[in-house]
Order: structure tokens, then sequence, then C-alpha cells
């Protein structure tokens, strides 16, 4: 079991940013990664459909002997977590908790903010996670900004005071590789003018996706500003787990490092690679 490579799944790619977290956290470790670039975005999905799809994805990782599965989506953390952990033997871990998790720690102030696409933010995922952590409840929701690319949500509770952004666009900037030019620094700048004056000092990251543009985000935000990778908690997460169910990998032979898809493997390749920044070996298309 030791030996049994860590399964990641995600509707796509941007859950690479956590498997390339788990790369530098635990280099020792095999991994198979399973991006459903047919069926990408979940978020759009209905609940019922999300499920089903997650399942597909458990049950091919879990045929291929992992022993811990990673599920490095938002939407599905947020909607089927729960449910793959009491179908399978295996640890499963998700990206909100962590997330959660490390914004509470990190804040001084109490006043959170979480930008993420449309349907996380519209699940109150993460504001779900901390109330949960924090025993607490939502009491008030205000709503602000006139356009829709400028609403923000004020979310009050408990001693919290937590602010949502949905950013879509971040998820096609990241795909391009446009995260340092001005294109990428004036939508972040739209983006963000609502929460930056709200005297935040901590953002969670709350997409996959996000922390390749963390460079711009912050620049945005400012270095006051604390940024919550999940990705990074979400390996840490992992580490934790794989030492104290003594499942940490022993052998001295190279890991592997598997990729699987259900489209477009030539696509996945080119902006996997930039999200990875290595090279991406051993990639097969399937169905599921």
């Amino acid at each position: 079991m030791n030996n049994s490579p860590i399964g990641v799944f995600d509707s796509g790619i941007g859950g690479l940013t956590v498997l390339k977290e788990i790369f530098r956290v635990l280099p020792s470790e095999s991994t198979i990664y399973l991006g459903d670039t047919a069926r990408v975005p979940y978020g759009i999905r209905s609940s019922e459909t999300v499920t089903r799809y997650s399942f597909e994805n458990t049950r091919f990782l879990t045929s291929k002997g992992i022993k811990l599965l990673v599920v490095a989506c938002n939407t599905v953390s947020s909607i089927s977590l729960e449910a793959i952990r009491k179908s399978v033997s295996v640890p499963v871990i998700g990206v909100i908790e962590p997330g959660a998790k490390a914004a509470i720690e990190a804040t001084r102030t109490k006043r959170i903010g979480i930008i993420g696409t449309e349907g996380t933010i519209k699940s109150n995922s993460y504001v779900n996670a901390i109330n949960a952590l924090r025993n607490n409840k939502t009491e008030e929701i205000t709503e602000h900004g006139e356009k829709s690319m400028d609403r923000y949500f004020e979310i009050r509770s408990g001693d919290f005071v937590i602010f949502t952004k949905a950013c879509p666009l971040f998820v096609s900037l990241a795909e391009e590789g446009w995260t340092a030019n001005d294109v990428a620094l004036l939508t972040a700048e739209h983006y963000l003018r609502g929460l930056k004056k709200e005297r935040l000092d901590t953002l969670i990251l709350g997409c996959t996706h996000y922390p390749v543009l963390k460079d711009i985000i912050s620049k945005v935000m400012g270095t006051e500003v604390t940024l919550i990778d999940s990705a990074v908690e979400t390996v840490m997460t992992i580490k934790d787990i794989l030492k104290r169910e003594n499942i940490e990998r022993s052998s001295a032979e190279k890991p592997s490092r598997e990729f699987y898809v259900t489209d477009s493997p030539g696509r996945f390749i080119k902006v996997g690679e930039r999200f990875l920044q290595q090279k991406i070996e051993h990639i097969k298309k399937i169905e599921l």
C-alpha cells in the first residue's frame, strides 16, 4: 500500500496546481492524474450530474490501486466529497476545508475575502466551511456593486466578515498563459477593486486555476493581504495523512507520474506543461 500512487482528479486542468505542489512537497510519491476534459466545466452542471461524474472519476482511479484520493475540484469538493468518502476505503481529501482552515489561522482582523468561479461563489462552500470550523452561522448577506462584473457579497458570520467575488475570466487567463501582461492586470484590477476597499487581510484563492495568477492578484491587493493557496494547504493535509496512516512511499525507485484525460490530450499537454512547469509524459485518452 505504501508504494501505491496518489490519485488526483479534476474536471480539467486546474487541479494541476495541486499536483505541482505534490511534486514539490512529496517528490518521492507516485501519482495518477485524471482530467475529465470532455465534460469540463462542472460548475454549470446539476448536483446530480456532478455527483455522477465524480463517482465515475473515483471508480477509475480506485481501479488503479491508489492509496489516497485528492478531489482537486472546488465544485466536486462542495457537492460530492462526503458521498465519495463513504464509497471508498482510502482517505479522500478535498480542496475547500484546507483553504478555509488556513484562512482562519492567517487572519488577524477576521475580514476574509474569497474569489472563485461563479459556481463556487454561489455555492458558498468556503463560507460554509469557515462556519463549520468556527461553529458560526451566516447572519446577514449584503450585495454590493451595481453591474454584474462589479458585484460582490458581504457575509456576516459570528465575529467574521467574509467577502465573496466571482472572477470567471481568471480561468481563461490562466489557461492562455496571460498571467503577467496588461490584460491580466486590468482584469484583476477590475474584479478586485471592490474587495480592495473592504480592508481585507486574507484572501482565499478559491479556484485551482488562480494560483497561476498569484503575482498579479498580490500586486493588486497589496502585500499586506495574505493569499491563501488551497493547493498548498491541501498538499500539507495530504502530507499529514500519509504520515498519520503510515502510508508514505518507501521505494527507492523513481516514482511514476501518469496522466489520463477524456478529451484533447494535445491541448492538455500544452496548457498543463505551463501549469506544472515541466514535461508531461505517459498521457492517455480514456472513456469513462
